[in-house]
């Protein structure tokens, strides 16, 4: 609750952990106020994430202390900054990769290192989806899996928003890029976005069509986003020395580990929040460039106000394939 003469703000707040339903439209949270190396932002639209889901649910390592509003990839207009912050001012338009003070909410701090500059050419929603898409496929390929030019990858489940993000980016790094989707809408998307094939994977034989089309090699890199799912799917898949370079996972599976030793594959998790400083600052040269030079194009899917929030979160898990980033809009 603010104090009296408070600006006051909409945002979401989580009391407790559990299903979409614990997410609550409050009218009356206090706007935050900017300290030394803070920024507050103007929040114009908000990326979804499948992550945002299960720390709601209160089962994920990373665990908010109640109640918490979520949403780290926003999209807005610096309104103030702290004593210290040289790099934005306000009325600069920017985006973010984290926030402080969570952002599902029309206003949200966040630390001056976390945000970047939004190049005009961008509007607020592409703003929205650069944040974790982006810098979590741009750490999957080039730290985690260290792709070269040349190589093949495959992003399975390439029409979500890593998914596009993975695509664009191995393409204009000069790789052979193979793309999966489960709809025909999804299919050409990723065609769009940088895959020189599309598979559906919702067919029964779409893994033997991928090793047709490949050939003997099999694939060097798999960007895997549902390994509980895929992961024996991908290391048949591999070349030898190849890698599965894990994004996301839902749940166990049991795999045959002599597939890895014949080949000699490695299987990788990627974790964005491990990154250090110096690594975010490399992740947004590399994308800004990508901006600039017109290969960075985010795609946006379903859009939503920040009333129907529970919705956004059954459909991003439920939802019959998804295509394009999910945002929430706020002004």
């Amino acid at each position: 609750m603010a104090a009296t003469g408070q600006k006051l703000m909409r945002a979401i707040r989580v009391f407790e952990f559990g299903g979409p339903e614990v997410l609550k439209v409050c009218s009356d949270i206090a706007v935050p106020v900017p300290k030394d190396n803070q920024v507050l932002i103007k929040v114009h639209a908000c990326g979804v994430n499948p992550v945002e889901t299960y720390i709601r649910t209160g089962t994920y390592n990373r665990k908010p202390s109640l109640p918490y509003t979520p949403g780290s990839d926003v999209s807005g207009v610096i309104e103030a900054v702290g004593d210290n912050v040289s790099t934005v001012k306000k009325g600069d338009r920017v985006f973010t990769t984290s926030t402080i003070t969570g952002g599902y909410a029309e206003y949200a701090l966040a630390s001056d290192h976390t945000v970047y500059t939004l190049p005009d050419k961008m509007d607020f929603k592409q703003g929205a989806a650069i944040g974790i898409p982006y810098f979590t496929a741009y750490r999957a390929l080039m730290h985690s899996a260290r792709v070269k030019a040349g190589e093949s990858v495959l992003v399975h489940g390439a029409s979500g928003g890593v998914g596009l993000a993975a695509c664009q980016i191995a393409r204009a790094h000069g790789l052979k890029v193979l793309g999966t989707a489960g709809t025909e809408e999804g299919q050409n998307i990723v065609l769009k976005n940088g895959a020189h094939q599309a598979f559906n994977h919702r067919e029964v034989n779409y893994v033997d069509k991928i090793k047709k089309y490949v050939g003997e090699k099999g694939i060097d890199v798999v960007i895997e986003m549902l390994a509980n799912v895929n992961l024996s799917k991908d290391l048949s898949l591999l070349s030898c020395g190849g890698r599965v370079i894990i994004v996301g996972s839902r749940g166990p599976i049991e795999i045959v580990p002599r597939e890895t030793m014949v080949k000699e594959s490695s299987i990788i998790g990627v974790s964005l929040y491990s990154s250090t400083k110096e690594e975010f600052q490399q992740y947004a040269a590399a994308l800004h460039a990508g901006m600039e030079i017109g290969w960075l194009k985010p795609v946006i899917g379903s859009q939503y106000p920040l009333e129907k929030v529970a919705q956004a979160h059954e459909n991003i898990i439920y939802g019959s394939g998804t295509t394009g980033k999910m945002i929430l809009l706020l002004q």
